[in-house]
This record gives C-alpha cells, sequence and structure tokens, in this order.
C-alpha cells in the first residue's frame, strides 16, 4: 500500500501540514469536567490518574492557575465559561508569539469531555469553538461516557473544514489489567463505543498505555493487534508514568511492578508501529509529565531524543509502520 508520508512512521505534524499546507496548533483546555470514576471528593479513579486528570504538561505554561478555580462538575455558570475564555485566549497569544501560529486546534483534554448533561456539554461547545476560527475540534474521554445523544452533538459540529475527533482512552485490550489499575469500563464497552462514534462520522484516535503493571509484552502487543483490527484514524502510545498521589505511585513504592525504560519502551513503540496501519495518524509516542508531578521513571529519554532514536533504529532496520500489520504474535 502506498502511503502519503515519509517513513519509517505517520506522524501527527506530517498530517496537519499534508491537510492544511501549514503547522497547526493545538490550544488544550481544562474545561472543568470530571470522571464518572471519581467521587466527589477527587478521590478514586484510575490507579494512574492525578488531580489533574491527564492534563498536558505545557498547559501550565498556557493557562497558569486559571482552571484551578474551577469547580469540577459544577454548573455552567458565567465563572467558568470565563476561565475556559481566559485559556483559549492564553493559550493563542503562547502559541503565536512562540511559534508563530496561524491556525488552532481546540483540544478539551482534562478528565472525560462528555461527562455532563447533554445541555451543559452544548454550553460549553458552542462557547469554546466560538472563541476562534479552529480547524478540528477534539474531545477526550471514556468509552463509558460516550451514548447515542453524545456523538449526535458532537457530529453537529462537523464542517466541511473543520474535523471532529473523540480520544477514546482504552489504555489495554486485556480486561484483567483494566480491572487491576480500575479503569471501570471492559474491552466490550470500549469497542461499542467506538463504533458508535465512527457511525456517527467522527474520527477516532485510541489512546494506550504501555508498561501497566501485569502486562508482559506479549498482552501489550496483542491489545496493538486488537486496536489495528478496528483500524483507528489515531493512535497515542503512552509510556507508564507514576504521578505523586496516585494509587499506582503507592503500588511502586510498594516494589509491586517495575516502570519500563526508555530503551525498553523504544522497543514496545518499534514493534506497535510495524503491526498498526500504515494510515493510522500516530499522535504520540511518548508521556509527558511535570518533573513536579513524576516520580518514575526519573530517567527517560527525553522527548527529542526518544523521536530520534526511533527513526534511527527503523530506518537502519528497513522497517516501517504496517510492515508487520498482519502479525499475531511476536516473540518477546
Amino acid at each position: 500500500m502506498k502511503v502519503p508520508y515519509p517513513r519509517p512512521f505517520y506522524r501527527y505534524s506530517t498530517y496537519l501540514k499534508q491537510k492544511y499546507g501549514k503547522a497547526v496548533y493545538r490550544i488544550s483546555v481544562d474545561a472543568g469536567f470530571s470522571c464518572p470514576h471519581r467521587a466527589a471528593d477527587g478521590g478514586g479513579g484510575c490507579t494512574f490518574c492525578d488531580e489533574l486528570g491527564s492534563r498536558a504538561a505545557y498547559q501550565e505554561a498556557v493557562v497558569g492557575g486559571a482552571s484551578l478555580k474551577i469547580r469540577r462538575g459544577g454548573k455552567v455558570g458565567p465563572e467558568r465559561l470565563e476561565i475556559i475564555r481566559e485559556q483559549i485566549e492564553r493559550g493563542r497569544e503562547f502559541l503565536y508569539h512562540r511559534y508563530g501560529a496561524e491556525r488552532y486546534i481546540l483540544y478539551l483534554q482534562a478528565f472525560s469531555n462528555t461527562f455532563a448533561p447533554i445541555d451543559q456539554l452544548k454550553t460549553i461547545y458552542d462557547f469554546s469553538l466560538a472563541q476562534a476560527d479552529f480547524c478540528e475540534f477534539i474531545v477526550s474521554t471514556r468509552p463509558d461516557c460516550v451514548g447515542k445523544a453524545h456523538t449526535e452533538l458532537l457530529s453537529e459540529y462537523l464542517q466541511q473544514d473543520r474535523d471532529v475527533w473523540v480520544e477514546l482512552g482504552l489504555q489495554s485490550a486485556n480486561n484483567a489489567t483494566l480491572q487491576r489499575v480500575h479503569r471501570a469500563h471492559t474491552v466490550e464497552q470500549f469497542e461499542r463505543a467506538f463504533l458508535r462514534i465512527r457511525e456517527a462520522g467522527l474520527k477516532v484516535t485510541v489512546h494506550l498505555i504501555f508498561g501497566l503493571p501485569g502486562e508482559s509484552f506479549d498482552d501489550i502487543m496483542a491489545s496493538v493487534d486488537y486496536v489495528a483490527s478496528l483500524r483507528p484514524e489515531g493512535v497515542k502510545i503512552h509510556n507508564l508514568n507514576i504521578t505523586a498521589g496516585t494509587p499506582l505511585a503507592e503500588e511502586y513504592a510498594a516494589g509491586e511492578f517495575v516502570v519500563p525504560s526508555g530503551p525498553r519502551h523504544l522497543e514496545y513503540v518499534i514493534a506497535a508501529l510495524q503491526r498498526l496501519p500504515p494510515e493510522t495518524v500516530i499522535q504520540r509516542v511518548t508521556c509527558d509529565t511535570s518533573s513536579e508531578r513524576l516520580i518514575a521513571p526519573r530517567y527517560f529519554t527525553p522527548k527529542g531524543r526518544f523521536y530520534q532514536q526511533l527513526d534511527q533504529v527503523m530506518a537502519q532496520q528497513n522497517i516501517s509502520q504496517g510492515s508487520n500489520e498482519n502479525t499475531v504474535t511476536i516473540d518477546s
């Protein structure tokens, strides 16, 4: 199959430049959503998720402490909307002055961004999208927060010049692993949500975490094979990060598992890329966590260097994304 990008894999930056003719930058917004899997006091949730709900490490430079004033899961009032507006404005200023950005993507990232009554979601989505001429709209959420009403609402934002993406957290296609890390959903629930999103004409990015407790190389590759069979538009790969204040941090301190190193994660990613469809956009291959929050791994390969190593090894071995797509298992 001929692919519209330079080997060895389909980078997100390449996809955006091909589609829009220039670099496009995401403005990440914490819109004050919570998660159905967390208690009112902020406790509970997945064992790897901290109080910021996977908010991007760079976001503090963009939004400062504004989003911390949002009462999670609260009603949509003027204060909450003003904080969203402030984040978008600061994001545009930051990206323009740092990169000369002219085109933007609205990215609702922290926690579960479909976890609210439909009327509240519509208010937040309408308001946020009205703040700039966004060429893409991305909503990150959980499989158990995607019903027919959610996909119908999101499909209303599709335009000829605007795609709508749903980032859907799977993390692992092993139900035993999902139970161990308290994901509170199953692979079957994920697949129903995935198909519902697809039927609505929306694009899907699937999240995977490599190195979850108890998972072997073969377990990780089984998850990759499952995702590959669905042929999603995008995939995000995260190396396991242990953040302060999480149940996973307690397990790690007790010596219950080992966090994969940079070289080990590189092996995982190379094997995974060979199994993923060549047309799937690889939106990330490592995880970003601020040093103040990160407990382990403390000496992981820097992001830029990791990408260099990935390109070098794949070029040296003459392998590329999708080159081993139909493989079911790989010897570890």
